[in-house]
Protein backbone atom coordinates (compact mmCIF):
# COMPACT_ATOMS: atom_id res chain seq x y z
CA UNK A 1 0.00 0.00 0.00
CA UNK A 2 0.99 3.56 -0.98
CA UNK A 3 3.61 5.43 2.36
CA UNK A 4 3.48 2.16 4.35
CA UNK A 5 6.84 0.66 4.58
CA UNK A 6 7.85 -2.84 5.11
CA UNK A 7 8.12 -2.01 8.48
CA UNK A 8 5.07 -0.69 9.23
CA UNK A 9 3.51 -3.60 6.95
CA UNK A 10 5.26 -5.74 9.39
CA UNK A 11 4.02 -4.34 12.23
CA UNK A 12 0.39 -4.21 10.92
CA UNK A 13 0.62 -8.17 9.86
CA UNK A 14 1.90 -8.68 13.49
CA UNK A 15 -1.05 -7.20 15.10
CA UNK A 16 -3.59 -8.32 13.30
CA UNK A 17 -2.26 -12.32 13.54
CA UNK A 18 -2.32 -11.48 17.54
CA UNK A 19 -6.27 -10.08 17.03
CA UNK A 20 -9.24 -11.89 17.48
CA UNK A 21 -10.46 -13.41 13.97
CA UNK A 22 -13.55 -11.96 14.20
CA UNK A 23 -11.76 -8.34 14.66
CA UNK A 24 -10.28 -9.44 11.52
CA UNK A 25 -13.31 -10.15 9.77
CA UNK A 26 -14.82 -6.65 10.54
CA UNK A 27 -11.58 -4.91 9.88
CA UNK A 28 -11.98 -6.88 5.92
CA UNK A 29 -15.79 -5.96 6.31
CA UNK A 30 -15.16 -2.16 6.59
CA UNK A 31 -12.95 -2.25 3.79
CA UNK A 32 -15.67 -4.38 1.56
CA UNK A 33 -18.34 -1.59 2.73
CA UNK A 34 -15.71 1.42 1.33
CA UNK A 35 -15.36 -0.19 -1.55
CA UNK A 36 -18.69 -1.00 -2.08
CA UNK A 37 -20.18 2.56 -0.72
CA UNK A 38 -17.88 5.27 -2.27
CA UNK A 39 -18.54 6.56 -5.64
CA UNK A 40 -17.56 9.85 -8.00
CA UNK A 41 -19.93 12.15 -7.88
CA UNK A 42 -21.55 12.76 -11.02
CA UNK A 43 -20.49 16.60 -11.06
CA UNK A 44 -17.12 17.23 -9.58
CA UNK A 45 -15.87 13.55 -9.74
CA UNK A 46 -15.13 13.95 -6.04
CA UNK A 47 -14.89 10.91 -3.64
CA UNK A 48 -18.27 10.25 -1.68
CA UNK A 49 -21.36 8.15 -0.52
CA UNK A 50 -23.93 10.57 -2.03
CA UNK A 51 -24.36 11.41 -5.57
CA UNK A 52 -23.60 14.86 -5.64
CA UNK A 53 -21.52 14.97 -3.18
CA UNK A 54 -21.75 17.14 0.15
CA UNK A 55 -19.82 20.41 -1.84
CA UNK A 56 -21.95 19.97 -4.56
CA UNK A 57 -24.84 20.31 -2.52
CA UNK A 58 -23.81 23.11 -0.68
CA UNK A 59 -25.75 26.32 -1.88
CA UNK A 60 -23.59 28.57 0.53
CA UNK A 61 -20.35 27.83 -2.19
CA UNK A 62 -19.07 30.54 -3.84
CA UNK A 63 -20.35 29.68 -7.52
CA UNK A 64 -17.94 32.03 -8.95
CA UNK A 65 -15.03 30.20 -8.26
CA UNK A 66 -14.13 26.55 -9.46
CA UNK A 67 -10.81 25.03 -8.23
CA UNK A 68 -9.18 22.08 -10.73
CA UNK A 69 -7.26 19.62 -9.08
CA UNK A 70 -5.66 16.18 -10.07
CA UNK A 71 -7.08 13.55 -7.81
CA UNK A 72 -9.80 13.81 -5.48
CA UNK A 73 -7.23 13.98 -2.64
CA UNK A 74 -6.44 17.18 -3.22
CA UNK A 75 -9.76 18.45 -2.28
CA UNK A 76 -9.53 17.27 1.20
CA UNK A 77 -5.73 19.05 1.33
CA UNK A 78 -7.42 22.28 0.07
CA UNK A 79 -11.01 22.03 2.56
CA UNK A 80 -8.45 21.42 5.86
CA UNK A 81 -7.23 25.36 4.78
CA UNK A 82 -10.59 26.50 5.55
CA UNK A 83 -9.76 29.46 3.35
CA UNK A 84 -11.39 28.35 -0.07
CA UNK A 85 -15.18 27.73 -0.62
CA UNK A 86 -15.88 27.43 -4.22
CA UNK A 87 -16.26 24.59 -5.60
CA UNK A 88 -14.16 21.77 -7.55
CA UNK A 89 -13.41 19.92 -10.79
CA UNK A 90 -11.53 16.78 -9.97
CA UNK A 91 -9.01 15.99 -13.28
CA UNK A 92 -8.53 12.27 -12.31
CA UNK A 93 -5.18 12.35 -13.21
CA UNK A 94 -2.11 14.56 -14.66
CA UNK A 95 -1.00 14.44 -18.41
CA UNK A 96 1.78 12.60 -18.55
CA UNK A 97 3.14 11.90 -21.88
CA UNK A 98 6.08 9.54 -20.29
CA UNK A 99 3.02 7.14 -18.25
CA UNK A 100 0.79 7.29 -21.54
CA UNK A 101 -1.63 9.33 -20.04
CA UNK A 102 -2.72 12.63 -22.34
CA UNK A 103 -5.30 14.98 -22.25
CA UNK A 104 -7.76 12.61 -23.69
CA UNK A 105 -7.80 9.99 -20.32
CA UNK A 106 -8.94 13.18 -17.96
CA UNK A 107 -12.32 14.90 -17.42
CA UNK A 108 -11.17 17.97 -19.57
CA UNK A 109 -13.85 17.95 -21.81
CA UNK A 110 -16.10 17.35 -18.53
CA UNK A 111 -14.42 20.42 -16.82
CA UNK A 112 -14.93 22.88 -20.23
CA UNK A 113 -18.75 21.23 -20.12
CA UNK A 114 -19.37 22.79 -16.96
CA UNK A 115 -17.23 26.03 -17.77
CA UNK A 116 -19.98 26.86 -20.29
CA UNK A 117 -22.87 25.56 -18.06
CA UNK A 118 -22.11 26.89 -15.00
CA UNK A 119 -20.01 30.29 -15.85
CA UNK A 120 -17.76 30.69 -13.27
CA UNK A 121 -15.96 34.23 -13.22
CA UNK A 122 -12.58 32.09 -12.21
CA UNK A 123 -10.41 28.17 -12.41
CA UNK A 124 -7.75 28.01 -10.17
CA UNK A 125 -5.77 25.23 -11.36
CA UNK A 126 -4.06 23.46 -8.61
CA UNK A 127 -2.36 20.74 -9.51
CA UNK A 128 1.19 19.75 -7.82
CA UNK A 129 4.29 22.20 -9.05
CA UNK A 130 6.11 19.13 -10.90
CA UNK A 131 6.20 18.32 -14.67
CA UNK A 132 2.72 16.79 -14.72
CA UNK A 133 1.13 19.22 -12.78
CA UNK A 134 2.87 21.86 -14.52
CA UNK A 135 2.27 20.85 -18.47
CA UNK A 136 -1.60 20.14 -17.43
CA UNK A 137 -1.71 23.64 -15.50
CA UNK A 138 -0.30 25.01 -19.05
CA UNK A 139 -2.14 22.96 -20.97
CA UNK A 140 -5.70 24.26 -19.38
CA UNK A 141 -4.81 27.84 -18.93
CA UNK A 142 -4.55 27.58 -23.56
CA UNK A 143 -7.30 25.98 -23.55
CA UNK A 144 -9.54 27.82 -21.63
CA UNK A 145 -8.25 31.26 -22.35
CA UNK A 146 -10.29 31.71 -25.33
CA UNK A 147 -13.66 31.38 -23.35
CA UNK A 148 -13.07 34.58 -21.24
CA UNK A 149 -12.69 32.39 -17.88
CA UNK A 150 -9.79 34.27 -15.75
CA UNK A 151 -7.71 30.89 -15.24
CA UNK A 152 -4.91 31.34 -12.20
CA UNK A 153 -2.64 28.99 -10.67
CA UNK A 154 -1.54 28.07 -7.36
CA UNK A 155 1.20 30.71 -6.08
CA UNK A 156 4.72 28.47 -5.70
CA UNK A 157 6.84 29.66 -2.57
CA UNK A 158 8.75 29.45 0.67
CA UNK A 159 7.08 27.59 3.17
CA UNK A 160 5.63 29.79 6.45
CA UNK A 161 8.03 29.58 8.67
CA UNK A 162 10.87 27.95 6.76
CA UNK A 163 14.39 29.40 6.33
CA UNK A 164 15.87 30.51 3.30
CA UNK A 165 19.04 28.74 3.59
CA UNK A 166 17.13 25.51 3.35
CA UNK A 167 14.82 26.07 0.03
CA UNK A 168 16.12 24.74 -2.90
CA UNK A 169 16.92 27.20 -5.78
CA UNK A 170 14.05 26.82 -7.76
CA UNK A 171 11.53 27.31 -4.73
CA UNK A 172 13.49 30.61 -4.54
CA UNK A 173 13.39 31.40 -8.33
CA UNK A 174 9.54 31.32 -7.70
CA UNK A 175 9.10 32.99 -4.94
CA UNK A 176 10.78 35.33 -6.39
CA UNK A 177 8.76 35.65 -9.57
CA UNK A 178 5.39 35.41 -7.26
CA UNK A 179 6.47 37.97 -5.42
CA UNK A 180 3.34 41.30 -4.62
CA UNK A 181 3.42 44.55 -2.92
CA UNK A 182 3.18 45.12 0.91
CA UNK A 183 0.77 48.08 1.33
Amino acid sequence: MPTVGPKTAARLVFHLLNRPRSEAQSLAEAILAVKDRIQLCSHCFALTEDDPCALCSDGRRDATLLCAVAEAKDIYALERTGAYRGRYHVLGGLISPMDGIGAAQLRIKELIERLAAEGPDELIIATNPNAEGEATALYLARLIAPSGVRVTRLAYGLPIGGDLDYADEVTLAKALEGRRTLS
